[in-house]
């Protein structure tokens, strides 16, 4: 791709900050989207002096006014963790819709690459385990959590229709849990939710009996397969992003409470619906696509390099 400019939807959210960083840090003029309602402006504010930097504050349910010509559009604008997500139900499965068709129109108008930021959600409390792309999933349409699960799944059929009949350059990426730096502290995921109450001296919340298993993907890891997928001609996707070390809760508690040096003991509460008991991405497709990448952050590196930012935050409150 010979020009430069990219639009992140989502831009002052956690990994849309990174995304704007990196971009920049390789000389690509960016604009950021966000509408706050789970970004940061804080996230965006040392981008706000750089030139090729621009801010638009909006809500991409509703069309963009302005007039934008661009080269790439990375769509990150959606809650991520079921707290937020299940906030305003109907306003995620609406960002995942109409936001969607939004922003692949502009993608049409401009003759841009479309890059759509699925999820590991869309399979559901899985039956087949690790999750391989080819899996339809396990997916209760009518659930808590069904305004983000279908959301996404719907979001990735629009994407693929929009290749299909308007010739869009898509690429499309299913992302499993990631964290760092710059997540919100309300982030609601697991590991933000223990980071915070091991580092205020709280109890841990463990939801079920801490044996449900999830694989965690350190930011920076997931900011460098995002950057050379987006690059990649020949392959739409859809593929799997994410680090395939496997942990259960309790392991990951052991692990922060370790980090930390936190003394905070855990409570058990039930498990909240349609919870999935495993999630593990099989990377065998992304690797054979993106040479040369794979996940190198261990999740006990991670958590190190996480800390910093986690502390000073609290300190904050």
């Amino acid at each position: 791709m010979s020009s430069k400019h990219v639009v992140i939807t989502g831009g002052a959210g956690f990994i849309g900050s990174h995304l704007c960083q990196r971009y920049l840090n390789e000389g690509w003029s960016v604009t950021a989207i966000d509408n706050f309602h789970t970004g940061q402006e804080r996230n965006v504010l040392p981008f706000k002096s750089n030139p090729k930097f621009k801010f638009i504050k909006h809500d991409i349910t509703i069309p963009l006014q302005e007039n934008i010509s661009c080269d790439l559009i990375l769509n990150f604008a959606c809650p991520a963790s079921p707290v937020h997500y299940q906030s305003d139900a109907i306003w995620t499965m609406k960002t995942n819709v109409y936001g969607t068709i939004n922003m692949l129109d502009l993608a049409k108008k401009s003759k841009a690459r479309f890059f759509q930021a699925s999820t590991s959600e869309v399979y559901g409390d899985p039956k087949i385990h690790p999750q391989p792309e080819s899996y339809w999933g396990n997916v209760n349409c009518t659930g808590i959590r069904s305004c983000y699960d279908e959301g996404k799944r719907a979001a990735e059929t629009l994407c693929f229709d929009y290749n299909r009949q308007h010739g869009v350059d898509i690429r499309v990426i299913r992302i499993f849990n990631t964290y760092g730096p710059q997540m919100a502290l309300d982030d609601g995921r697991v590991v933000s939710n223990f980071l915070v109450q091991a580092l205020k001296g709280e109890t841990l919340t463990m939801y079920g009996d801490g044996k449900q298993t999830r694989s965690f993907c350190y930011v920076e890891d997931l900011v460098n397969g995002i950057y050379q997928f987006s690059q990649l001609e020949g392959h739409i996707g859809p593929i799997n992003l994410g680090n395939d070390g496997e942990f259960t809760m309790l392991e990951l508690a052991e692990i922060i409470l370790k980090k930390t040096g936190s003394k905070s003991k855990m409570s058990f509460m039930p498990l909240p619906a349609d919870d999935p008991k495993v999630r593990k991405p099989d990377l065998t497709k992304t690797k054979s696509v993106l040479s040369g990448w794979s996940p190198r952050i261990k999740l006990e590196e991670g958590i190190e390099r996480s800390i910093p930012y986690f502390r000073d935050a609290v300190a904050r409150l």
